[in-house]
């Protein structure tokens, strides 16, 4: 396995719609590492989840994983490692909540980004093996935020009051007691 440079805001690849993989391109060994570099990468840098277009490849490949203790994301409840190709997302009833998102490829920028809070995820896992689950709470609005990333959408984009956003270090020491505490609600909601 490789870590791989993580692409920030402002380069084009970011921008790009991720191109759906054929189950023959899935089953390739330059995919099928993609998608080990792709955890390395992802877990050295403590992130909860990283897109293909993240690390400068446009196919529609995403990882999701959130262990106990992750110092970036200690609010969010743990996700086992989920590699999701050509993923759709189906909202389910219309709530949703003001999540505090940030993001490898938007470094030191955090802001609130509405999320369904309930939604059907359909994917095929890395060995083509489709699944359809059901996600809520915050682990759909992980979710969401990879399936953003392979539209070419930043979480920056979906931010609706500009006036949310801040640097780590000011989200730390304005705004983190509030949003933990609603994110503690959802936790505590939905379990997830």
């Amino acid at each position: 396995m490789t870590r791989r440079a993580i692409v920030e805001i402002g380069h084009p690849v970011l921008r790009q719609r991720a191109r759906e993989v054929p189950r023959e391109e899935l089953r390739s060994t330059r995919v099928q590492q993609l998608i080990d570099d792709m955890i390395e990468t992802m877990r050295a840098a403590n992130g909860a989840g990283l897109a293909a277009n993240q690390v400068g490849e446009t196919l529609r490949v995403a990882v999701v994983e959130v262990s106990e203790g992750n110092p970036r994301y200690p609010y969010k409840p743990p996700i086992p490692l989920t590699v999701i190709v050509n993923p759709t997302i189906e909202p389910l009833e219309g709530e949703t909540a003001q999540i505090n998102e940030g993001c490898l490829s938007v470094p030191n920028l955090r802001g609130e980004v509405p999320r369904h809070l309930r939604i059907s995820l359909r994917y095929f896992d890395r060995h083509g093996v489709e699944h359809e689950e059901l996600r809520s709470g915050l682990t759909a609005g992980t979710f969401q935020h990879e399936v953003d990333h392979l539209d070419g959408t930043l979480f920056v984009d979906r931010v609706a009051d500009p006036r949310t956003l801040s640097t780590w270090a000011e989200f730390e020491r304005f705004r983190r007691d509030d949003f933990l505490a609603r994110a503690a609600a959802i936790v505590e909601r939905f379990g997830s």
